[in-house]
């Protein structure tokens, strides 16, 4: 599969867009949650998988075309690199849904098994957004997961907001997944089992 052009983003992406500090901030805030047992209930977590019908070689190669996420997620307008880089940790993506706009930058990138981005462009009352995918072998097909958490504050309030965002975010990963499962499948209509768990 060729990989995705870039389409313009590098060269018209407003500044704002453009500026790292705030990916660079976001991970700054879970480093330090992640030092901070505070912190830990205020961190928002909803899992989400299904079976895809194709080889975990297959599946990587589509979550690692960075770029295309536009060609089989439903939810998704528009994608494309902001980053002169095409793979591995610090890799750019803007993606655009509806009126939203959101940057992702690649934190965690393990060819065949893992990989995770931070979400930034969100509202500021959210502190940081990650997304996780990561996928294993099953029998001929693929188990992915996407895991998404979201830190909005440690107080009651904050929680609660956490919790409706991650409700959102959970309906958006039920379509990525949905939409990976269908660029597979060998017929419409099967895009594998759906299963969900909250934290």
């Amino acid at each position: 599969m060729p990989r995705a052009e870039l389409t313009g983003c590098l060269q018209h992406a407003p500044e704002w867009l453009d500026d790292r500090a705030a990916a660079t901030r976001a991970a700054a805030t879970r480093d330090a949650a992640a030092h901070d047992t505070s912190r830990e209930v205020a961190m928002a977590t909803v899992t989400k998988s299904t079976t895809i019908p194709a080889s975990v070689d297959a599946v990587w190669a589509v979550l690692a075309d960075f770029a295309a996420i536009g060609q089989w997620a439903p939810n998704v307008d528009h994608s494309c690199l902001m980053s002169d880089q095409t793979e591995g940790v610090g890799m750019v993506r803007r993606i655009q849904t509806g009126r939203t706009t959101v940057v992702e930058t690649v934190e965690h990138w393990e060819p065949g098994v893992a990989l995770r981005y931070a979400i930034t462009g969100l509202p500021p009352i959210i502190r940081s957004v990650t997304n996780a995918w990561s996928i294993e072998p099953d029998g001929d097909a693929t188990t992915a997961t996407l895991t998404t958490e979201i830190d909005a504050g440690p107080r009651p309030p904050q929680q609660g907001i956490a919790k409706a965002v991650g409700r959102k975010l959970g309906q958006a990963s039920d379509e990525m997944l949905a939409g990976l499962a269908t660029h597979f499948a060998t017929s419409p209509g099967q895009p594998g089992q759906l299963q969900e768990q909250h934290a």
